[in-house]
């Protein structure tokens, strides 16, 4: 063989060796180095799911401890997993598991729910003042998890309350009348013959029921009205409204043997509010005055001004308000004196009226009373700017 040959083949041979190590190395670099990148990029998304779940349990946490109802976690062991602050306040304090559940029903309606994976709720009277709760367990797991919620239920019932005293009470109010309005025509029927006298009686009584059973609806109307709210509210004079008042009130005090006088201090007092809820309110208190003043007694009615407020004050001589019946005379059907006031024909609504106009106002209505010395109601409404 030709040496030189020879010699340039071993070259060329020499030469492509080292191209394929450098290039194999190459190759091993680019494999590492992309081998790196898949890493990091699997280790950054692994960091933002992490970051992700992180703070979906930061706003879980955040959601349920800040819940008004009480919540609890118990796991497959009958151990707490969660528990908010919600539930620490309305059980006393937060169950390590199961067994530190009081009170009993709340504790049996939580393992009924567990062994047979059905929901179970309870009502459970507590503490004084008398609060209810209502505990609803509900199976949360194959494992045997529950989920504990606990609701403060004694507004609703308390409303609940309400509402069944205000129906019967308004059934009892109305059949009052209608029964005597009944009665008195079936005497009518059976005297328009034989007893002419005797009709023109019954027909007074008549007359006088059928009155005080439309006043009764038309004091259930109001109040229903009124409940809901006021979206009236022009500029209105005070002392105009009051003067009215007073004047329509005069003819039933004379009779009574009452005096009804009226004093407007200083300027005239302008408030927001509806004329017509502002009337209500005074007649209510004017006729509530003179219903419980005796015959020779007096009823002031006055209005003024004091700084930023309007205010109406309405005063009698009458038999007062035992001071133990003070907190509940707003209440609706409430009577002081159920016998007088049946004889007044007052409808025991009144001053209900008068509580719920205030408020759509922005009033405040207070009372002062001495059994045997009167009474004195004054409403503080703020002044129109």
């Amino acid at each position: 063989m030709d040496p030189a040959a020879f010699v340039i083949g071993a070259a060329l041979g020499l030469v492509g060796l080292a191209a394929g190590v450098v290039y194999g190395r190459r190759s091993h670099a680019a494999d590492v180095e992309q081998a790196s990148m898949d890493a990091r990029t699997a280790l950054e998304a692994l960091d933002r799911r992490e970051r992700r779940a992180q703070e979906d349990r930061r706003v879980q946490d955040l959601i349920l401890s800040t819940m008004q109802e009480g919540v609890l976690l118990l796991d497959g062991t009958q151990r707490t997993a969660f528990a908010n602050d919600a539930l620490r306040q309305y059980l006393g304090a937060r169950p390590a598991s199961l067994s530190q559940v009081l009170p009993i029903p709340a504790h049996q309606a939580i393992e009924q729910a567990a062994r047979e994976r059905v929901a179970r709720s309870v009502e459970i009277e507590l503490g004084n003042p008398t609060r209810w709760l209502r505990v609803v367990a509900t199976p949360a797991g194959e494992d045997g998890s529950v989920l504990v919620v606990v609701t403060d239920v004694t507004e609703p019932r308390r409303i609940d309350a309400v509402r069944r005293d205000f129906v019967a009470n308004a059934s009892h109010e109305l059949k009052t009348p209608a029964a005597a309005i009944q009665a008195a025509a079936e005497t009518v029927r059976d005297a328009a013959a034989d007893d002419p006298e005797a009709v023109a009686r019954f027909a007074g009584q008549l007359e006088r029921d059928a009155r005080r059973l439309s006043r009764i609806v038309m004091d259930l109307l109001d109040l229903s009205r009124l409940e809901t709210g006021s979206e009236q509210h022009h500029r209105v004079l005070l002392a105009p409204i009051a003067a009215e008042e007073v004047e329509r009130s005069k003819e039933i005090a004379e009779e009574g043997g009452v005096s009804v006088d009226l004093a407007v201090e200083g300027e005239p007092s302008a408030v927001l509010g509806s004329a017509r809820d502002v009337g209500l309110l005074l007649r209510n208190l004017i006729d509530n005055a003179v219903r419980y003043t005796p015959r020779g007694g007096c009823v002031g009615v006055s209005v003024r001004s004091d700084g930023t407020d309007a205010v109406l004050v309405v005063a009698d001589s009458g038999v007062g308000i035992p001071s133990k019946d003070l907190p509940r005379i707003f209440e609706r059907f409430y009577r002081v004196d159920r016998a007088r006031s049946r004889e007044t024909g007052g409808t025991g609504l009144g001053l209900a009226i008068v509580k719920h106009v205030a408020e759509n106002l922005g009033a405040s209505v207070s009372v002062e009373s001495e059994l045997g010395s009167g009474t004195t109601f004054t409403v503080r409404v703020p002044l129109a700017s």
